[in-house]
């Protein structure tokens, strides 16, 4: 098997061959067909989040190198374990990786993702960067019907992320008014999903000119700038003194500052991405607007099930994609990593 692996944290990627792992009991080995870039990637490679100035928070944890990265992944059964009776060999399927020990009362309630000893594939074991890969149980696999494999893949994590993120703020933007901010691949992926799970009024804002067209592309009602004051007023205007949700899928301190700025009385701001730093705001505007900041990380893969039968039904409004072959991994990183990228990067074997 072939894979795409880092040596050294934040080093190019060297191509290693080595023996597809054995299967038993619950495991099955996947042949890769496709693998989605993210920019958390980028992170999990260089090994930190930046936490502000100088600060970084180290991830490198007990994470064996040469390691393969790669969580967005979908391939065809090629082994079983004896203990493994809902798939056969042949059949396609997507791989939901937020993977944790399944022994705790976090994984027991249904959210493994959040679990404190997580085994996440392509972020604390090897991934998808790579032509196989040996998935510990055969209910992280699932169908995802007539889907092109390449839109398949990315569901499980931009668009898992995204629809996490949207059902959070749900309750507070039917009939009412959301914020996109950020409109990269997760951003994207976002819009893509919101109209089938709110009727809200859905704005979006990046720095970027192409990326507010890209989001205007894929649906929204209005673009905004966040650094343009005048933006700022109208949009406050239309809402009528502030969004009532938003969704930040930047996740860096000015992002952050202008989600929380936005919001009306009552509103709540989603937190999802990871590109890091700080930001403060006077804690007496927390009660007096009476707003919520939350954190959100992947989904449940209860949440995986309910988004691919809304993309089997074809609920699910189209994806740019910026497809690659595998052994341009690490260009297509280092592409994401300096911004040159609009949409979601595939890799293809």
């Amino acid at each position: 098997m072939k894979s795409y692996q880092f040596e050294e944290y934040g080093a190019p990627f060297v191509e290693n061959t080595m023996e597809a792992p054995p299967v038993s009991g619950d495991e099955v080995l996947i042949k890769i067909s496709a693998c989605g870039v993210c920019h958390s990637d980028i992170h999990i490679w260089e090994g930190y989040f930046g936490l502000g100035g100088d600060k970084k928070l180290d991830i490198t944890g007990n994470r064996k190198l040469p390691f393969t990265l790669g969580h967005e992944i979908v391939g065809e059964v090629v082994a079983i374990g004896e203990n493994v009776t809902n798939v056969k060999i042949g059949e396609q399927h997507v791989v939901y990786p937020w993977i944790g020990c399944d022994d705790c009362s976090t994984c027991s309630s249904g959210d493994g993702h959040l679990c404190n000893r997580p085994r996440a594939l392509g972020v604390d074991v090897d991934g998808g960067y790579s032509d196989h890969l040996l998935v510990p149980h055969s209910k992280y696999l699932l169908d995802y019907g007539d889907l092109p494999k390449e839109l398949a893949c990315t569901y499980t994590c931009s668009g898992l992320t995204a629809y996490s993120a949207i059902k959070k703020v749900k309750p507070l933007a039917d009939n009412g008014s959301l914020m996109i901010i950020g409109c990269g691949g997760v951003g994207l992926a976002g819009m893509a999903i919101v109209k089938s799970v709110t009727n809200a009024k859905v704005y979006v804002a990046d720095i970027d000119p192409e990326k507010r067209q890209a989001g205007l592309d894929a649906g929204a009602d209005a673009a905004f700038d966040p650094n343009d004051r005048d933006q700022f007023k109208e949009l406050m205007r239309l809402t009528g003194g502030g969004v009532n949700a938003a969704i930040d899928f930047v996740g860096a301190d000015s992002s952050t500052k202008y989600g929380a700025s936005i919001l009306g009385k009552a509103g709540k701001l989603i937190i999802v991405g990871l590109f890091g730093g700080n930001f403060s705001m006077p804690i007496p505007m927390f009660p007096i607007k009476a707003i919520g900041i939350e954190g959100s990380m992947v989904g449940s893969l209860q949440e995986m099930h309910e988004l691919m039968e809304l993309a089997k039904a074809g609920k699910l409004n189209a994806l740019k994609l910026d497809e690659r072959p595998m052994q341009e991994a690490y260009n297509a990183l280092t592409d994401l990593q300096k911004g040159d990228v609009v949409g979601r990067v595939v890799l293809k074997n």
